[in-house]
């Protein structure tokens, strides 16, 4: 990556994130947002994720190097630099692509949405009623009633996050595969989920929705009392992520297979 690329700032509201940003808005000559090649995003994983939203609402997606000033920090760089400039960092950064999820969601009046997801679509029981869904892959009824508080389907990026929580597999980042993880499932007790290609269409009805209403959770974005759901991996929108070297997301990924 070349080192003349215009970079913008754009720190998190935190006052972490802003004390810890107050050097670099010196050290550094900063493009508006919308004239800059990358940003430079600081504060933690969700705030992160909120820029990558932002920007695939916009549709105008720049390769994003996130610094750390966080929580967890997954998805980001550590603030220590060596003695590098930030412009040197970016330039040196290796690129991973993200592919987000697309999210059909109809409610049970019947309005329809869509949102996008880079971790991964939830669907979760709203009342103490515990939630029903039949589960559809490419058309095809593949558990007529699942029984639980849930069901998530998780991407590669995302499946060191709610996904491995609630015991689904880690994938690695290349693998192009969608990790499909059931939550507290109470029957069939037994079931662990499964491993989808991202070619894969998922399709979620809810059974029983007005006694046992279910929301759906897209990253950010919540609908409540949905009736369907449908999800595909997006062809058309793709996400850059930048990492120092040795630090790429592929490596943490393969780090957290081996975490005790």
């Amino acid at each position: 990556m070349s080192e003349e690329r215009k970079l913008a700032l754009i720190v998190s509201d935190s006052p972490k994130a802003q004390a810890g940003a107050e050097a670099l808005r010196r050290l550094h000559d900063w493009a508006p947002p919308t004239e800059a090649d990358v940003l430079v995003v600081v504060g933690g994983d969700g705030f992160l994720l909120h820029v990558l939203h932002e920007m695939l609402k916009w549709d105008r997606m720049l390769p994003c190097y996130g610094l750390n000033l966080g929580t967890v920090g997954f998805l980001m760089n550590d603030t220590h630099h060596n003695g590098r400039s930030i412009a040197q960092r970016v330039a040196d950064a290796h690129p991973v692509s993200v592919r987000p999820l697309e999210v059909h969601v109809v409610d049970q009046s019947g309005q329809e949405f869509r949102y996008y997801a880079i971790n991964e679509v939830s669907l979760l029981r709203e009342t103490r009623q515990t939630a029903k869904l039949e589960v559809r892959i490419n058309g095809k009824v593949r558990m007529e009633e699942l029984a639980g508080d849930g069901i998530l389907v998780a991407t590669p990026a995302g499946s060191t996050a709610y996904n491995l929580s609630a015991g689904g597999p880690i994938l690695p980042l290349g693998s192009r595969m969608l990790a499909l993880t059931p939550l507290s499932p109470f029957r069939p007790r037994r079931w662990k989920g499964a491993i989808l290609p991202e070619s894969a269409e998922v399709e979620f009805r809810i059974l029983e929705p007005g006694k046992r209403p279910v929301a759906a959770v897209a990253d950010q974005k919540e609908v409540r009392e949905v009736r369907d759901v449908r999800i595909v991996v997006s062809q058309k929108k793709e996400l850059t992520l930048l990492f120092d070297p040795g630090s790429s997301l592929e490596e943490r990924i393969f780090s957290e297979q081996f975490q005790v």
